[in-house]
């Protein structure tokens, strides 16, 4: 079943087009949010599946800027204002903020794993192979252990 709402970071987004994979985002998440903060950093033209929405919250946001990036700022008081959803984050700062306020989060890592468990995607490795041949810093153990969680 696909969870409602997402929020994608710009770390997600830049790295799964980077190795043709943007589809795993629509194929697990019904709606997939980003601000336009967001936008700007992906540099990108959006797929139109992807919704910009903004944060009514300026001064949350202005608050995690002084600690975080502007992207990822957007996107913790976005998803502050929406509850119900789940932010994707790579970068551990932002994590940390995410759970102090009880925003669900989760990492590119996670969601190659919810497509692999939810059989959007038939491996996990093939998508870690692609990531490794690109400048994504993910340690070795990071992947390993994904490996392992997918069985793989």
């Amino acid at each position: 079943m696909r969870d409602a709402l997402v929020i994608a970071d710009s770390s997600c987004l830049i790295l799964l087009s980077k190795i043709e994979e943007l589809e795993i985002l629509r194929s697990i998440y019904k709606q997939v949010f980003i601000t336009k903060e967001i936008a700007e950093e992906f540099g990108e033209p959006l797929p139109n599946w992807i919704e910009i929405k903004e944060t009514s919250n300026t001064a949350l946001q202005l608050l995690f800027e002084d600690t975080l990036d502007v992207g990822e700022a957007s996107a913790l008081a976005l998803a502050f204002e929406m509850r119900e959803c789940t932010v994707i984050l790579d970068d551990l700062k932002a994590r940390k903020a995410a759970s102090k306020m009880n925003i669900k989060v989760t990492g590119t890592i996670g969601v190659i794993l919810k497509a692999k468990k939810e059989n959007k995607i038939s491996t996990v490795r093939n998508v870690f192979d692609k990531i490794l041949s690109t400048d994504f810093r993910i340690s070795d153990r990071v992947i390993n252990e994904a490996l392992k969680e997918a069985g793989e």
